[in-house]
């Protein structure tokens, strides 16, 4: 049977680089002990306010259609919320809400991409970036973001990348894999680019709220970027509402309004009771967020602490987020290699940084993403994996 040309742009790297947690997986439904660092999916429980909230609305019937372009009141608590953090001021037909940030970032890049136009992004790069990318024919210009420089990327060789082709910069601070974040002089600088260059920018900022060090800042609310940047944004992280699918694109209103045309014949709106949920999310006080985000802090620095001096391992701190990248390249071996032994032979599951460009090649990202006793088992593991490479090299 014949396949149309989308299945093979949507397929490739990206989607193979899943194989190891569905492995772990495996193991761990056949009653094995494994360590789950794979994927960015918290351990906490969606704070109890919301999930009363869907629970009321689901009882009160709120089970039909709904505004395809979102609940107008939620629409209105996600733009007080953006300009809350950003200063940005946006109006709520500028916000339209979509089934996670993964939906909202494929269909922006539906609604500014033609097939043959160039989209730079960092690299390493969120794993389902470059399938969303050749979704809509689009040819992925990598600009490597390199381990040392902290994996930030440098405006200079943005600029060097761009081309006539050029249409968008999509970026993702604070970044996944590594968990850096751009300081304002690296915004700054890309902002002239886009400008000089008439270049739309995709911020995805969906880490933003777990930002330990440093001051998130967002790009659309720099001088003469609010009419040329997209902000994407969802509760699946900073509220631990992963299986929700409640995200959001803030955009200027003709893009917004393209947006909803999209989102009319593809999703025909979440449903009614999430999105009060998700409402509720933006405007109850809620401390468990708070307390979320120092647990993810001190992880991150359990687990930094427990690699360091560790033979052939040295840990990145990250300025955010929920993972730490690990630089495992003087073992020997690469880091899908490392991963697969990890697994096998010790039981912990982690993605190598080969899924998410070469730029990370010989690193693994480690999900900080289980209790802290558990984490630091999963720590001593990886550190005996390691040991018995690096003892294997001394012999060889």
């Amino acid at each position: 049977m014949h396949y149309s040309q989308l299945t093979r742009r949507i397929a490739g790297e990206g989607t193979e680089a899943w194989n190891i947690h569905y492995r772990a997986l495996a193991r761990r439904d056949r009653g094995e002990e494994v360590f789950l660092l794979s994927v960015g999916d918290p351990d906490f429980a969606t704070p109890a306010p919301i999930v009363e909230a869907a629970v009321t609305s689901l009882r009160a019937g709120h089970t039909h259609y709904a505004e395809v372009r979102g609940k107008r009141d939620l629409r209105g608590a996600i733009a007080a919320w953006h300009r809350q953090r950003s200063g940005q001021v946006v109006a709520d037909d500028q916000v339209v809400v979509l089934a996670g940030a993964q939906c909202a970032l494929f269909c922006v890049m539906q609604c500014l991409i033609d097939p043959g136009d160039e989209v730079i992004v960092a690299e390493p790069m969120y794993v389902t970036y470059e399938a969303v990318f050749g979704a809509c024919g689009a040819r992925v210009v990598p600009v490597p973001a390199r381990a040392e420089h902290g994996f930030r990327v440098q405006p200079s060789d943005v600029a060097a990348a761009i081309t006539p082709r050029t249409r968008a910069l999509v970026l993702n601070s604070p970044h996944n894999p590594s968990g850096a974040s751009l300081p304002r002089s690296t915004w700054e600088a890309l902002a002239e680019l886009c400008q000089a260059h008439d270049l739309w920018l995709v911020s995805d900022e969906v880490y933003a709220e777990l930002l330990f060090e440093g001051e998130h800042l967002s790009p659309a609310s720099l001088p003469g970027m609010a009419e040329r940047t997209v902000t994407i944004n969802s509760l699946s992280k900073s509220h631990a509402m992963t299986g929700w699918r409640v995200g959001w694109a803030v955009a200027p209103p003709a893009l917004a309004d393209h947006l909803e045309n999209l989102a009319l014949c593809m999703l025909y709106g979440l449903p009614d009771f999430v999105q009060d949920a998700a409402r509720v999310a933006l405007e109850a006080e809620l401390p468990e967020l708070e307390r979320m985000r120092e647990t993810y802090r001190r992880r991150r620095d359990r687990v930094c602490a427990g690699l360091a001096g560790q033979p052939g391992l040295r840990a990145l701190v990250p300025d955010g987020g929920m993972f730490v990248m690990v630089d495992i390249r003087p073992t020997g071996l690469t880091a899908q290699a490392f991963a697969d032994r990890l697994l096998d032979r010790h039981g912990v599951a982690v993605l190598a940084g080969e899924a998410f460009g070469p730029s990370a090649a010989g690193h693994l990202r480690l999900g900080l993403v289980l209790e802290e006793s558990l984490l630091e088992e999963a720590c001593r593991r990886l550190v005996r994996c390691a040991a018995e490479l690096m003892e294997e090299k001394d012999y060889a």
